[in-house]
This record gives C-alpha cells, sequence and structure tokens, in this order.
C-alpha cells in the first residue's frame, strides 16, 4: 500500500524560510523539520508511530495500537516493527534520547514510562530545494495547503534577539563534576568522559524564529526544528552518529578537540593552530576515532572500515573542531538499525570506553538528558538512514526552556578550560534565542 500523493512544485524557493514557515503554520500536531544538505524536509503528521521505552515497543497504525514487551535487542525490534508496516516505500523521521543507550546496553535502568525513541511516518512529507518542491500527502487538502505556505513564504525580518547569559549557572558544580571525573580518568578506570550541564531560559520561546535566525549564522552538519512526543526542539548538529545509503555504505563522523570560532580571520587562525597542535586534544581526538573504527568493525565487512578523513578542523558556528570520517560497508547481515546501535550514543557525546562514561554521567550530571548528545533522525525502507547528533541545541518541555553544552574530560583536563569550553559551545546558539511575543506565551 502507498498511501500518498505526489505532487511536485517549481520555482526559485529559500528551503530555510519555507520549512521553517511549514513548522510555523500549525497544519499538522506534529512535526519534523531536517536538514541534509541542499534540502530540507518537512514530516508532519503521523499515520504511523512508533514509541520505545523501558517497558516495550508500541505501534500505532490506522488507528489501532499494538505493545511488544521489550527484547534482548530493541533497535533490532524496531527494524522489524518498520518492515511489518502496511506501507511500501515509508519514510520515518523523529528522535533518539540519551537514555536510549542505557536500554540498549542494560547499563542503568530507565524509569519506566520514560520514551527513549519516538518515529513517526508522516502524512505529509516535503522535500525543499532551492528550485523544486516534492510533496507526498495523504490527503490532497494538505497538498493544497503546503502549496499555500511555501509560495507564500517569505523572509521574516531579522527579530531582535534576547541572549541568554551562559558564564555563572551552575559553574562551580560543573568544575567540581569535571575534578571528580579527572580523578576516575587518573585511576585508569576509564579514558574519556563528556561532562555537561544545562542552562535554564527565563521565558518562552519562538523556537522557530530562534531557528531561522540562529541558522542564519551557524554552519551545521545537520539542522532541526520539531515538536513531536512532547518535545519542542532545534539545533545546528555539528556531526553526525551515522549515515547509511541505500547500497550499505555507511559513515560515522567523530568531532572531538574544541577552540573557539568566529573572533575574526587572524584569532580564529591562530586558535587553528593551537587546535592542531595541542596534545590533550589530538589523545581525545584521537580515541574517539579509534573506538569508532572498532564499532564499525562489529556491523560491517572487516576489510571495508578506514578512516577516510582524519584531524580536519571543521568550523562549526562559534567553535572549530577536529573533525574525521570512518567509513565501511555493512555486512550482509547487518541493517542500518545495527549500525544505529553499534555507534550510539556518540562518542564524542558519551566517553571511553562507553560504560563506565554513562555511569559517571548519571552520577555527577544535575538531570537526565533527554535529546541532549541523542540523536534525530530519518529511515527509509530503503535501508538507509541519517541520524544527527543532538548538541548546539535549544530544548522545551513541560513548559520550560534551556541549552545544554558540555566538553570532553580527559587525564590532562583543566576544569576551568572546560567550563570555558562549555561557554563557547553555547554561544552557537544562546546569543540568537527570541523570545515569544506576548500573545504566544501560554
Amino acid at each position: 500500500m502507498n498511501p500518498y500523493q505526489h505532487t511536485t512544485l517549481t520555482g526559485e524557493f529559500d528551503p530555510l524560510v519555507a520549512a521553517t514557515a511549514l513548522a510555523r503554520a500549525g497544519l499538522h500536531d506534529r512535526h519534523v523539520v531536517y536538514e541534509r544538505g541542499p534540502q530540507w524536509c518537512y514530516a508532519g503528521g503521523a499515520l504511523g508511530e512508533l514509541v520505545l521505552d523501558a517497558e516495550g515497543l508500541r505501534v500505532r497504525w490506522g488507528g489501532e495500537e499494538s505493545v511488544e514487551p521489550l527484547g534482548e535487542r530493541p533497535l533490532a525490534q524496531v527494524a522489524a516493527a518498520l518492515g511489518r508496516l502496511p506501507i511500501s516505500d515509508w519514510n520515518v523521521y523523529g528522535w533518539a534520547a540519551f537514555e536510549l543507550s542505557y536500554l540498549v546496553r542494560r547499563r542503568i535502568e530507565v524509569p519506566s514510562g520514560t520514551p527513549l525513541l519516538h518515529l513517526i511516518v508522516p502524512r505529509t512529507e516535503v522535500r525543499l530545494r532551492a528550485d523544486r518542491i516534492l510533496v507526498r500527502a495523504a490527503e490532497q487538502a494538505s497538498a493544497e495547503r503546503v502549496r499555500e505556505v511555501v509560495e507564500t513564504a517569505r523572509p521574516e525580518p531579522d527579530a531582535t534577539p534576547t541572549p541568554v547569559p551562559v558564564d555563572a549557572y551552575g559553574a562551580e558544580m560543573y568544575q567540581k563534576a569535571v575534578a571528580v571525573a579527572v580523578d576516575d580518568i587518573r585511576r585508569g578506570e576509564l579514558q574519556k568522559v563528556i561532562i555537561s550541564r544545562p542552562v535554564p531560559i527565563a521565558g518562552a520561546v519562538d523556537i522557530p524564529a530562534t531557528y531561522l535566525h540562529g541558522r542564519r549564522r551557524n554552519t551545521p552538519a545537520r539542522s532541526f526544528l520539531l515538536d513531536l512526543g512532547g518535545w519542542k526542539a532545534m539545533g545546528f548538529s555539528p556531526e553526525t552518529v551515522v549515515e547509511v545509503d541505500a547500497t550499505g555504505a555507511v559513515s560515522t563522523q567523530p568531532l572531538a578537540g574544541t577552540r573557539a570560532h568566529g573572533l575574526g580571520a587572524e584569532r580564529d587562525a591562530r586558535l587553528r593552530e593551537q587546535l592542531l597542535t595541542d596534545a590533550k586534544e589530538i589523545y581525545e581526538h584521537a580515541i574517539s576515532v579509534k573506538l569508532g573504527h572498532e564499532e564499525l568493525l562489529t556491523v560491517c565487512d572487516e576489510d571495508s572500515v578506514a578512516v577516510s578523513d582524519f584531524m580536519s578542523v571543521k568550523p562549526r558556528g562559534s567553535v572549530q573542531h577536529l573533525g574525521s570520517r570512518v567509513v565501511g560497508r555493512l555486512a550482509p547481515d547487518r541493517t542500518a538499525w545495527d549500525a544505529l546501535e553499534a555507534l550510539f550514543p556518540a562518542i564524542t557525546a558519551s566517553g571511553i570506553p562507553k560504560e563506565p562514561a554513562y555511569e559517571r554521567i548519571a552520577r555527577l550530571e544535575p538531570s537526565p538528558r533527554g535529546l541532549y548528545s541523542g540523536a534525530v533522525l530519518t529511515a527509509s525502507s530503503d535501508g538507509s538512514m541519517d541520524a544527527a547528533l543532538v548538541l548546539r541545541a535549544l530544548y522545551e518541555k513541560d513548559g520550560h526552556a534551556w541549552l545544554r553544552a558540555g566538553a570532553g574530560i580527559v587525564a590532562d583536563s583543566v576544569p576551568a578550560r572546560e567550563l570555558e569550553e562549555t561557554r563557547e559551545k553555547l554561544s552557537s546558539v544562546a546569543p540568537h534565542v527570541i523570545a515569544a511575543a506576548p500573545a504566544d506565551r501560554p
């Protein structure tokens, strides 16, 4: 079964503006916007829905719901459930919380009823490029509404942001947590752990306007804007957790090692040279690439796994990172969901080894991470998947909004420097936050 009607619009479009307009228009009760290269995708509404938590996998389709008890490999269950959907040529969009890793690895107990993975098969899917827009809609009326929105979308006036202060909140607690982690690392209990801190935002936020304003001033690998499963969020992802194409080619993109960026050409260049010669940063990066290589070996043909790019400098908004890419080809009996299981959560947002890093994160951080350092992802019936690491983002849940950032802690880490690194990363989003207009506030 394929319930979609297809429409193609041609002309000149600003995909960022049009995708943001679709998210703002209220066409659907849930949506995901996902930018990958020259294309933005808007997924709205839900023909079907899959929600994974500690108690099982809920699958909703056509007004009916089934619940499967949790098995030994939850992501394999998700893949099997998608394969049973009564639809051909499906695409799914959604998110995975960081704590999904606790469930997959069976290391730390996750509270029951806490969604860890939420996917939708959209009622309406729109793929936006500068010269054309492709619409797949289950109802013709939805296609017409999409046409109206994108053809009338105009750049919003550049609103005046209300910058979020990121210097002081939680600073002392964060440095103490870093010091504890350094002691654990020097005792040989692990090699690296990412410790993060949240920064609350006072007042209501216009999330689509913040996305539009901030995206114009950032250089992400991916970006996203979503309202799904109780979460509203937007972000400028610096790297991907996993990329898989329909032929089984797979890659991951670890970024580790950080300096500030956007301070002027001369200073940026000087900091770039520091980054490329700093022993602590190079070590942190190299061990991340090594683990990514080892993780791909578990799901790929051994001879296919290689480092295709090593220690390039990637500018990402307010920071620049050391970046590498590890590639491979999935073994014949493996899928994109196996690759996600092997690589999630990203090394660069968890630690090495991952299991003891989880324990430090749960103990030393002030609150569960949720979407922070999880993934926003899309996957398709042809076997492809693209999953962006959720960093440089703004989060809203239960009426509260916040930012969050972390730093990679190794034996040579200095708490004050790691705190400064969180400030540098927060500055990819904090200066661009747009307050909600009074009429839009709850």
